[in-house]
């Protein structure tokens, strides 16, 4: 299937789609280590504190929103300010169709584009696509969380990755 896919930054109107697609990794994978799926409502101040320092992009297709990817802070301390987290999550329904490598690719434009120095991700153990995807863009693996998250009645190891940008 060869479907157009539009990258853009993500608009209020777009929250409740961004809401159902982390929602269902909140159920069905262990993207995240939320445990319980979030209301527009919950979900609004984290998509308000994204902006033009800390970016939130949507990646559209058919005129619906498959996916999205972020930064973040990654510290409160400004001795940071230069690192920033990535985070992206593609709708099932979409998955193995290039979204993840097109938001991951945009994300990381934007990070050079805004000046920053190191890109950080945060990977559950056991998800070797998301590693996969990470490496193949130049992010290397410095280290190992172990037992750090619970979900799905089981401990799980987050491997953190890092890209230091040109």
């Amino acid at each position: 299937m060869n479907r157009t896919i539009l990258i853009r930054k993500a608009e209020p109107a777009d929250l409740e789609a961004i809401t159902e697609i982390y929602n269902e990794a909140i159920l069905t994978t262990t993207a995240t280590f939320d445990t319980e799926p979030q209301s527009t409502a919950e979900r609004l101040p984290w998509f308000q504190a994204h902006g033009e320092r800390y970016p939130l992009l949507v990646a559209v297709t058919g005129e619906k929103v498959a996916g999205w990817a972020s930064l973040s802070r990654w510290s409160e301390r400004h001795g940071y300010d230069g690192t920033v987290e990535t985070s992206f999550y593609v709708k099932a329904a979409y998955r193995g169709q290039g979204i993840g490598r097109k938001l991951k690719q945009a994300i990381i434009d934007e990070a050079r584009r805004l000046n920053y120095h190191t890109i950080i991700a945060r990977v559950a153990g056991e998800s070797a696509v998301s590693i996969h995807l990470n490496k193949s863009f130049g992010f290397v693996f410095i280290g190992t969380m172990k037992e750090v998250g619970y979900k799905f009645g089981r401990y799980l190891d987050v491997h953190i990755l890092q890209k230091i940008l040109d």
